[in-house]
């Protein structure tokens, strides 16, 4: 294999010349001796609580640093103070709580008396970012005073994901703003969870020691339960054969984990150095965790001076060379705090309103929860035609139909329904009139920016490929995403650029791959196997599947998730749909039986049609 070329000693001396001018991470601190101190302290505490973090940020433009440090230094913070164990529960908790709520009244008033809180304020402000995104984690992190235990990998993951990967997103976020995304293609969004998955358990490897010494474990019960007895040695602080074998395969499905090359395939070369040489520093680690044996359980390891070097060195040339060509975007004049920039630390989403009335005062129907569907999904046809029936070119159907996604979403939320996904844009959609097509990604665009569900309890989710997709849609995308992953009412699933046949395709390229790294046995692969590598694992089979527009077929719309649906379709056109249309397909949903391939204990009567008739759901 052919070595990649290293940067030589003129190639830094001209990434120094070509720096020369640019604004620096002082610059940005200005001449406020508090404010200074600040950022000061978040860099001492960021490199105490974390070298190999402290590292990388060493590997971003100057002008990055300070707020990266910021925010990894307040993460540090709330991690401490739920880890306190010379201090109870019940009390470590109150002070995350706390502290979270401190920042609430900083980040409004634009400045705090904490210096980490005050360098924090001053990222958010300077750099414009919503740190409502860090709610769930903050909570999290609350909760995690209380104790951790994960019965398997998948709570163990999901709850990495909840912790860390909110913090990561701000960083993304500065990477955006400076004119270098770290741009993650959706196709590889499982080789991005499995590297976070896969420094969590390379940090749980390294703090073994110190996090036995306080009583805790902090891996799932289903690893533990694979080597018998290794759980006791560990807490007994035994080395015994069970435990080295625990920890030897720990090690290598963490370096399994963080060893994902594709990932940053397509990144800006300084983004990619910095994740590449996480991805290095982290495999030193690793390393150090395998050669420590019985020491691991008395000190935490560290990679020699030599093997951080090695990869330190040629990645520090490679970020020079990188930003040195980079016209950066600098942040202007910083703006006054605003209230909307505010992360709402309590765990019962406060501050979210309930959905307006209807306005002729409808109210939902009383359903039974063993009728009541789980999972609806949508197929809003009829745009188009709505539009020339009134003799409306076809584009201004897709404008008025979003009115009627808001209705859906109320309606959806009045009723008590748990997830709600629609069909916006498909992967055929592209053959239609360029200018039909422009107003349709618009207005989902213009919706997104305008937030007409910001303040409901409305967690978003897009599903389909960013391929041809205008970056601005995203982008947007991914913002509602990151802003609403705390969300636990509604989940929302827009398909946009999706394609049932495309899901299941590249599903099966997941399992091929998942297979080829040996995560799972091609010769035992099940239905679940499959589940686990779809675009969203988590998404629950689809109970009604309801379409618009008197049509009456699927459409390559989640094979996958319809295949036990019941059906339902409606002759009028989606822009003129409510939310009482919604009651009445889940009331249509209720009087059916579902048998899923069984006999039915009884011969139910056919219910009558309801047909064109909208119900009376009047208070």
């Amino acid at each position: 294999m052919r070595a990649t070329p290293q940067p030589t000693t003129a190639d830094l001396d001209a990434a120094t010349r070509a720096r020369r001018g640019r604004p620096t991470a002082r610059s940005f601190t200005g001449q406020d001796p508090f404010l200074r101190a600040a950022y000061r302290l978040c860099r001492r505490t960021t490199r105490a609580h974390d070298p190999g973090i402290h590292a990388l940020i060493q590997l971003m433009p100057a002008v990055l640093r300070p707020a990266c440090r910021a925010l990894w230094a307040a993460a540090s913070v709330l991690d401490d103070l739920a880890d306190r164990r010379d201090v109870e529960p019940a009390e470590r908790e109150a002070r995350v709580e706390a502290w979270t709520q401190a920042l609430q009244r900083d980040l409004a008033a634009g400045a705090s008396t904490d210096p980490v809180r005050h360098a924090l304020v001053d990222t958010a402000l300077r750099w414009r970012l919503d740190l409502s995104s860090l709610q769930g984690a903050m909570t999290s992190t609350r909760n995690d005073a209380r104790g951790r235990y994960f019965a398997d990998w998948a709570e163990w993951q999901a709850r990495c994901n909840e912790e860390l990967v909110p913090w990561v997103d701000q960083v993304r976020q500065l990477f955006e703003q400076v004119g270098a995304p770290m741009t993650l293609r959706l196709d590889r969004r499982k080789d991005y969870e499995q590297f976070i998955d896969g420094s969590q358990l390379t940090d749980v490897l390294t703090d073994l020691s110190a996090d036995l010494a306080q009583g805790l474990l902090l891996l799932p019960a289903e690893a533990l339960e694979a080597f018998p007895g290794a759980e006791d040695d560990l807490r007994q602080g035994r080395w015994s054969p069970a435990a080295a074998a625990l920890i030897s395969d720990l090690t290598a499905l963490a370096r399994q984990w963080v060893t994902r090359p594709a990932m940053t395939r397509g990144m800006h070369p300084g983004a990619a150095t910095v994740l590449n040489t996480a991805a290095c520093l982290m495999r030193a680690q690793l390393d150090a965790v395998e050669a420590a044996g019985s020491t691991l359980l008395k000190r935490a390891p560290r990679p020699s001076l030599a093997a951080r070097t090695r990869i330190l060195a040629p990645a520090r040339l490679r970020s020079a060379m990188a930003w040195s060509l980079t016209p950066l975007t600098v942040p202007g004049p910083r703006p006054p705090a605003v209230a909307a920039s505010v992360p709402r630390p309590a765990a019962d989403n406060t501050g979210l309103r309930p959905p307006p009335p209807h306005p002729d005062d409808a109210r939902p129907p009383q359903i039974a929860a063993d009728r009541m569907p789980s999972h609806v999904a949508v197929i809003m046809d009829g745009n188009g035609r709505w539009a020339e029936q009134r003799g409306l070119p076809r584009p201004e159907g897709h404008r008025a139909g979003t009115a009627a996604v808001r209705e859906m979403v109320y309606g959806a939320l009045e009723i008590g329904l748990r997830h709600l996904t629609l069909y916006a844009f498909s992967t055929e959609n592209w053959k239609r009139d360029t200018e039909e097509v422009s107003t349709i990604l618009e207005a989902i665009r213009r919706d997104l920016d305008e937030g007409p569900l910001r303040d409901l309890d409305v967690r978003q989710r897009w599903s389909g490929r960013p391929d041809e997709l205008p970056e601005e849609l995203v982008q947007a995308l991914l913002r509602e995403e990151r802003r609403t992953r705390g969300r636990t009412g509604l989940t929302l699933t827009v398909c946009i650029n999706y394609g049932g046949r495309d899901e299941i395709t590249r599903t099966a390229a997941a399992l091929v791959q998942a297979a080829q790294a040996g995560d799972v046995d091609p010769h035992l692969i099940g239905e679940d196997d499959f589940t686990r590598h779809l675009p969203h694992p988590d998404m629950p089979d689809v109970d009604l599947l309801w379409r618009t527009g008197d049509e009456q077929r699927t459409s390559n719309f989640l094979p996958w998730h319809a295949t036990y649906a019941e059906l339902h379709f409606t002759p009028g056109y989606w822009p003129d749909v409510d939310r009482r249309d919604l009651w009445q397909a889940i009331t249509e949903y209720g009087r059916r039986q579902r048998r899923h391939g069984a006999v039915p204990l009884v011969s139910p009567r056919r219910p009558p049609a309801t047909g064109h008739i909208r119900a009376d759901f009047s208070g």
